[in-house]
C-alpha cells in the first residue's frame, strides 16, 4: 500500500500529481492552476498550515510571524490587496504560555505591519506529544489590484528575483544541527515591494515567492504550466557566503532551500529595468535572473558564467521538512 511520505511535502513533482490528479477530476479550473492563492472574481483567498521546527528562529523570526507572512504573501503574489484573515491553532497540552503569548504578539505586529484584520479563529488542544508542540491554519481574504496568473506567461518575458536566495533554510539548518554561523531568515512581509511595484502600473505578468522547494519549485512549476524553456543565469543569483558554505557541507542544492521573504516576478522587457531600480531599494541583491524563452518543451537551465548550460530540476522531495 502506498503511503504518503515527508518527500511528499516539498511541494515538488510527487505530490503535484498526486493532487492534480484528483484535481483533474473536479474539472475545477482555479485549482487547475495551483497557486498559492486563488482568484475569485475581485477577491484573492489564501489557505496554509504551519508547522516550524524550532518554533523560534532567532529574536525576530518564529511561526506567529511566519504564519502571517506566509499567508499574506500568497495573496499579495497574485495582486491582490490583504484585508482579512483567519487564525487557528491546534497547540499540544503542557505548552509553555509564554512561549504562546510571545508569539501570538508576533503575529499581532505583523498583522499590523500588513495593515490586516483578524476576523475569525479557533483553537484546539491535543494530547500531548501529539502535535509537535504547535501547528497554526491561517486564511486571508484580498481585494484584487491587478489580476496576476501563471497562465499567461509567454515567450520574450524578464524573470526578476527580489533578493539572494536560501536564507530561511538555512536559518533553519543551523538552528536544528546548532551550528554556529550568522545566517538569518529572510521572513517579512513584502507588502511594501509588492505594493510599489504594482503602484507603477508595471506589465508585470505574475509573481511567485520562492517559499518550500526554493527558487527551483518557482521556476520548473512556471515552466511545466507554461509548456516554455527557462533560461537563468548562475551569476545573476545572489547566495551568500553563509548560505552557499552550508549547503557544501551539507550537500545542499542551495536553489532548492526555502525562502519566506524572497519572490520571482515574469515581467515585459520595457519594464525590467524600472521594477529592479524599485526592488534594489529593498534588497540590493535583486537582479534581473533570466528569461521565458520560444521553446515550449517545459524545461528550465541555468547557464553558468562561462555560457555552459545544465538543467535545473524540480525538487524531488523535502530537503528540510517542517520549516513553514
Amino acid at each position: 500500500m502506498k503511503e504518503i511520505q515527508l518527500a511528499h511535502g516539498g511541494g515538488g513533482e510527487e505530490m503535484s500529481e498526486l493532487i492534480g490528479n484528483i484535481f483533474s477530476q473536479l474539472d475545477n479550473e482555479i485549482l487547475k492552476e495551483a497557486n498559492d492563492a486563488a482568484l475569485l472574481d475581485d477577491l484573492a483567498f489564501s489557505t496554509d498550515s504551519f508547522t516550524l521546527n524550532p518554533l523560534f528562529l532567532d529574536d525576530n523570526v518564529n511561526i506567529g510571524k511566519l504564519c502571517v507572512c506566509g499567508s499574506v504573501n500568497d495573496v499579495l503574489m497574485v495582486g491582490a490587496k490583504p484585508l482579512y484573515m483567519s487564525l487557528a491553532f491546534i497547540i499540544e497540552e503542557g505548552f509553555s504560555f509564554a512561549k504562546f503569548e510571545k508569539i501570538l504578539q508576533s503575529i499581532k505586529t505583523e498583522c499590523q505591519n500588513a495593515a490586516i484584520k483578524v476576523v475569525c479563529g479557533d483553537t484546539k488542544v491535543v494530547p500531548k506529544n501529539k502535535a509537535d508542540e504547535l501547528y497554526i491554519n491561517t486564511s486571508v481574504i484580498g481585494k484584487s489590484i491587478k489580476k496576476l496568473r501563471t497562465k499567461n506567461i509567454k515567450e520574450g518575458l524578464s524573470i526578476i528575483l527580489s533578493g539572494d536566495i536560501g536564507r530561511h533554510g538555512a536559518a533553519v539548518l543551523v538552528q536544528r544541527n546548532d551550528l554556529e554561523a550568522d545566517v538569518k531568515s529572510d521572513c517579512k512581509c513584502l507588502k511594501d515591494e509588492v505594493f510599489s511595484l504594482l503602484n507603477e502600473n508595471l506589465d508585470i505578468v505574475c509573481m511567485r515567492d520562492a517559499t518550500r522547494g526554493g527558487l527551483s519549485a518557482v521556476l520548473n512549476e512556471w515552466s511545466l504550466q507554461s509548456g516554455f524553456d527557462i533560461l537563468v543565469k548562475e551569476e545573476k543569483i545572489v547566495i551568500k557566503d553563509e548560505v552557499a558554505g552550508l549547503c557544501e557541507l551539507f550537500g545542499y542544492e542551495p536553489y532548492e532551500l526555502a525562502n519566506e521573504g524572497t519572490f520571482l516576478l515574469c515581467i515585459e522587457k520595457k519594464d525590467e529595468q524600472k521594477a529592479l531600480e524599485i526592488l534594489k531599494k529593498f534588497n540590493k541583491n535583486a537582479n534581473i535572473i533570466g528569461e521565458i524563452l520560444e521553446s515550449k518543451q517545459a524545461r528550465v537551465m541555468v547557464q553558468n558564467a562561462y555560457g555552459a548550460k545544465r538543467f535545473l530540476e524540480a525538487p524531488k522531495g523535502e530537503l528540510l521538512p517542517r520549516i513553514c
